[in-house]
């Protein structure tokens, strides 16, 4: 009976922490798109800085005050040699997510960030000469080939927005790569991740965001009469961001690496369906078919890629291992499933 309790407390608990994930995730996405779009604050570089700046808080009241999270230790040579870089791919990989909502639907902008997984694989094979089993590249296929349908059939299609994503996917991949080799001995968990790299992307972004918008944000204030729920909704967009770091955490924790794979495709599913509902961005049916093709290819190759870590396979004999002359890459927190989601 208390077996029994146990384990529907488990997944009560597994569900609890999918939910409310989805729910940060997508009300950040939507927010966002609302304060370009209906707000008509087109400014994404000074919404990044906002965000990085309630991250910052956030993570300082976390670890600092509340003591909900014990901080990781860094030396500060370190933090200039091993964050600070980290800080700026982070960084670019933030303000390239907010310029793609400024110019495409969410729906097109999130079907192009599930690019990332293959972006990450073909970097690291390209750069480090890293050895992938010939089924990591089958599931790689229907990822491409749905990005490419979604692509060739978006009704609101916008270059600029375009490569902004496909870019952000790169930057994702690279943060993923550097962070194997920059942050070598250091098991980071999104909290502490936020805690270093947010006040230096924020140091990092408020030049460029001050030079390049700091005039259009004067006179968006001088033109709207009343600014204060903008304002209200701009700042809000900032803590459910860092809010939403806190939730992946409770995520990982709370469910298998399969289940954190499947509940983050099933996330972009009610991102780009909740979009839809709320903005009503023209989709046609082959739009449709291309993010679904998409969005199966992910999870097929987050299932691969499960299956060959828990079979533990070997590359053959003779096949070129990641170069490891510099530092030993390890992974960015000691748990597989993070290494699903990537």
């Amino acid at each position: 009976m208390e077996e029994n309790l146990l384990c529907q407390w488990g997944v009560f608990r597994s569900l609890l922490a999918i939910v409310q994930w989805w729910a940060f995730n997508v009300t950040v996405i939507i927010m966002n798109k609302w304060i370009f779009q209906k707000l008509d604050f087109k400014f994404p570089l000074t919404v990044s800085c906002v965000h990085f700046i309630c991250s910052a808080v956030g993570a300082y009241l976390i670890i600092k005050v509340l003591k909900l999270k014990p901080l990781i230790l860094v030396d500060p040579e370190d933090r200039w040699r091993r964050i600070f870089p980290m800080s700026f791919v982070f960084c670019i990989n933030i303000v390239l997510g907010n310029v793609s909502l400024r110019y495409i639907p969410v729906s097109f902008m999130q079907t192009i960030k599930s690019f990332t997984p293959a972006t990450t694989v073909v970097l690291q094979w390209l750069i480090w000469r890293k050895y992938f089993d010939w089924r990591i590249w089958t599931s790689l296929i229907p990822i491409v080939g749905g990005i490419l349908l979604t692509s060739i059939t978006e009704l609101s299609f916008n270059m600029f927005g375009f490569c902004a994503a496909l870019f952000g996917c790169l930057a994702t991949s690279t943060k993923t790569i550097l962070a194997e080799s920059l942050l070598h001995g250091y098991k980071f968990d999104s909290i502490n991740t936020v805690y270093y790299m947010a006040p230096f992307a924020t140091m990092i972004l408020a030049v460029p965001a001050l030079v390049l918008e700091g005039s259009g944000v004067i006179l968006w204030f001088q033109t709207h009469t009343s600014i204060i729920s903008p304002l209200i909704i701009i700042f809000s967009s900032g803590v459910l961001a860092f809010c939403l770091n806190f939730s992946i955490f409770y995520v990982i924790h709370s469910t298998t690496a399969v289940t954190f794979n499947v509940a983050g495709n099933l996330k972009v599913a009610v991102a780009v369906l909740v979009s839809w509902l709320i903005f009503r961005n023209p989709i046609s049916r082959l739009n449709a078919v291309g993010c679904a093709i998409t969005l199966m290819g992910c999870t097929f190759y987050g299932y691969v890629r499960h299956m060959l870590s828990q079979n533990r396979l070997q590359p053959p004999p003779g096949t070129p291992r990641t170069p490891r002359s510099l530092v030993e890459l390890l992974p960015l927190v000691n748990n597989d499933k993070l290494d699903d989601k990537i």
